[in-house]
């Protein structure tokens, strides 16, 4: 059977294939993944975990400038996570978050004050209004999950050392008529907790 243009087109996805597109779109910069639409081949066999550790057909990727690489054509659309190319969209695993935030740096006091933080694949990103923080709470044991905004629909789990961390620069504010203790980074006040929580 004769494969149309397009058919000839679609390489069956791999990592291999996946990383030299990837180093070769990076040339200039950051990919610009937003601006691509290439068809999908399917699935890959690829899965990043809640602590950032990136699988492939089971193994770890150990090599940390593979995974850099990959971290770098990721994308989000709807629900699901893609590694994208200009020629081709495969789809991989997120347990939670595709980034992990493992360090973060505080600047300024107060309403003035600007935290920057320091993801797992070397990304720097300072919090404010477009990249928010965010804390999710387990609805049975209320244990909260913190979150930054990295990239376009493309969050960082907070580690728990960090987000401890943080908590020493928080402080209570009025937020939708309730106290709050919370965080200011960027000119924005991101709220964690009720202050009620903490009586």
């Amino acid at each position: 059977m004769t494969k149309t243009p397009a058919e000839q087109q679609i390489v069956k996805p791999s990592a291999d294939n996946l990383a030299a597109a990837a180093k070769a779109a990076g040339k200039k910069g950051p990919p610009p993944v937003h601006l691509w639409n290439p068809p999908f081949c399917g699935d890959l066999d690829m899965e990043i975990r809640r602590d950032g550790t990136w699988f492939y057909l089971g193994t770890p990727i150990g090599r940390h400038g593979l995974v850099k690489l990959f971290s770098s054509i990721i994308r989000k659309d709807g629900d699901d996570y893609f590694l994208v190319t200009p020629v081709e969209k495969v789809g991989i695993r997120v347990v939670d978050a595709p980034f992990v935030a493992v360090d973060a740096n505080a600047s300024g006091k107060g309403r003035d004050q600007a935290i920057t933080f320091i993801t797992n694949v070397e990304d720097e990103v300072t919090a404010g209004p477009g990249h928010p923080i965010r804390v999710a709470r387990d609805p049975e044991t209320g244990e909260p999950s913190p979150y930054v905004l990295v990239r376009t629909n493309l969050e960082a789990l907070i580690d728990r050392k960090t987000f401890y961390r943080l908590i020493e620069l928080g402080a209570h504010e009025d937020h939708d008529g309730e106290s709050w203790f919370g965080l200011w980074s960027g000119g924005r006040f991101f709220p964690v907790i009720p202050s009620v929580e903490l009586a």
